[in-house]
C-alpha cells in the first residue's frame, strides 16, 4: 500500500510539473492588442490587454445582420485567446453600436456592461430592448451609468470616459491642455440626439495612446477640445463615426495629432471625402486604414488596397477614380453587399509606444517606431 501511494504521489507531482512546464512555455502577453471588427459600417472593437482582461466598444448592427456581426466579434474573442468580455462599452443607444448584444451575450459571458444612461431618441425596437432585455442581462454582472473622468478598471491599462451623456471632460488629462488653434474656424454640423451621447474612451498603456470617442459629433467635439485640449496627442484614432463629417472635424483630429486613423466606414457608409481630407491634412498623421472601401470616396479620396480589410462581394472590372455621390430617397440602390469573409485590422501596441498595424485580409502589416510624448 505505501509502494502504491508513494507511486500515487509521483505521478501527481510529474502532472503538475508538467503542467508547470507547459504553462511557463506559454509565452506571455506583452502588447495591447486591439481588434477593429467588420461589421458592415457599424461598431465593434475589442481590446485586450496584456494581462488577458478585454473591453469590447459596442457589438455591431441589428436585425438580421445580429447573429452575423456576433460571431464576428466572437472569431476576434477567440483569435486574442480570451473566453469572456470583462467590460462592454455601449456607446450609445444607435442600432449599429448596440444591436448585436443580444446575441453575443447568449454566446459569450459579460461582466461589466457600461453606457450613458437613456436613451434620448425615441427607436421602437431600442427603447423595448433597454425596457425589458438590457437589465436582464447586466443582472447577472454590473452595470454602470459612466460619467466625464470616470476609469473603467481594465488591469495593465488606463482607461477614463472623455464624454458620456452629453457631458465632456472639465478638466485636461496628463500632458494636454494647450491652447487649441482649431476653435477659430472651427463650424458645426448637424448631429443626432443620441450620437452626442456617446461614451467616448482614452486608453493608455505606458507612452502607448489611443482614443475611441463614439459618434461624438462636432459640437461636442469642440466643447471637448476648446479652447484648450483637453486630450493630448494619440498615437491612432478609432472609429471615426464610420467617417462621416457629422464628426471629425480639424478641431478634434488635428489637435490630436493621431500618427494613424482606422475608419470603421462600410461599403456605402461614410469614407466621406471632407473627411478624408481632414484625415490627409492632419499634423503628423503617417496612415489610414480602413475597414472597407468606400464608394462615397472613389480613388480620389482612399488609400492604398494594402490599408484596406474588406471589399464587396461582386468586386467591379473597374472603380471610377471619381466618388460617388451619397444617394437620397426612397429608390435609392442598395449599397454593394459583403456577406463573404470579413476580416478585421489588428493593432499590437507595446509599453514604449511602438505598434504594429495589421491587415488581416492580406497580412499586410506595418510598424511604427515609438516617439516621444511631446509632439506639438
Amino acid at each position: 500500500m505505501g509502494r502504491m501511494r508513494a507511486a500515487s504521489i509521483l505521478c501527481v507531482s510529474s502532472l503538475l510539473l508538467a503542467a508547470i512546464s507547459a504553462s511557463a512555455q506559454k509565452p506571455a502577453r506583452k502588447t495591447l492588442d486591439i481588434y477593429v471588427i467588420d461589421v458592415e459600417g457599424g461598431n465593434a472593437t475589442l481590446l485586450v490587454s496584456p494581462a488577458g482582461e478585454s473591453l469590447l466598444i459596442d457589438t455591431g448592427n441589428a436585425g438580421a445582420a445580429a447573429p452575423r456581426d456576433a460571431g464576428r466579434i466572437l472569431a476576434a474573442a477567440h483569435d486574442a485567446g480570451i473566453a469572456r468580455i470583462d467590460h462592454l462599452v455601449t456607446t450609445h443607444w444607435h442600432g449599429d453600436h448596440v444591436g448585436g448584444l443580444g446575441e453575443l451575450a447568449t454566446r459569450i459571458p459579460i461582466k461589466h456592461f457600461i453606457d450613458h444612461g437613456a436613451n434620448v431618441q425615441p427607436a421602437a425596437g431600442i427603447d423595448e430592448f433597454l425596457k425589458d432585455a438590457y437589465p436582464k442581462l447586466y443582472e447577472k454582472g454590473t452595470h454602470t451609468v459612466a460619467k466625464p473622468g470616470d476609469r473603467i478598471a481594465v488591469a495593465g491599462l488606463d482607461v477614463r470616459v472623455v464624454s458620456s451623456a452629453g457631458q465632456v471632460l472639465a478638466r485636461p488629462l496628463p500632458g494636454a491642455g494647450s491652447a487649441n488653434p482649431y476653435c477659430a474656424t472651427f463650424k458645426p454640423t448637424p448631429n443626432s440626439a443620441e450620437d452626442a451621447q456617446s461614451v467616448g474612451t482614452y486608453i493608455r498603456f505606458g507612452q502607448f495612446r489611443a482614443l475611441h470617442p463614439g459618434d461624438l459629433p462636432t459640437m461636442k467635439e469642440f466643447e471637448l477640445m476648446c479652447p484648450n485640449s483637453r486630450i493630448d496627442p494619440v498615437d491612432v484614432l478609432l472609429g471615426l463615426h464610420h467617417g462621416q463629417d457629422t464628426s471629425n472635424s480639424e478641431v478634434l483630429v488635428h489637435a490630436i495629432q493621431p500618427r494613424v486613423a482606422i475608419v470603421n466606414n462600410g461599403t456605402r457608409k461614410g469614407g466621406w471625402p471632407v473627411v478624408m481630407q481632414t484625415l490627409f491634412s492632419s499634423p503628423g498623421l503617417e496612415d489610414v486604414w480602413q475597414i472597407h472601401f468606400s464608394v462615397l470616396g472613389g480613388q480620389e479620396y482612399t488609400v492604398p488596397g494594402m490599408f484596406i480589410a474588406n471589399g464587396v462581394d461582386d468586386q467591379p472590372a473597374a472603380i471610377p477614380i471619381a466618388p460617388a455621390p451619397l444617394p437620397a430617397g426612397a429608390n435609392a440602390p442598395p449599397p454593394p453587399a459583403h456577406e463573404g469573409p470579413a476580416y478585421w485590422i489588428k493593432v499590437s501596441a507595446t509599453a514604449d509606444g511602438a505598434f504594429t498595424v495589421t491587415n488581416a485580409r492580406n497580412g499586410f502589416s506595418k510598424t511604427y517606431g515609438s516617439r516621444p510624448r511631446d509632439r506639438r
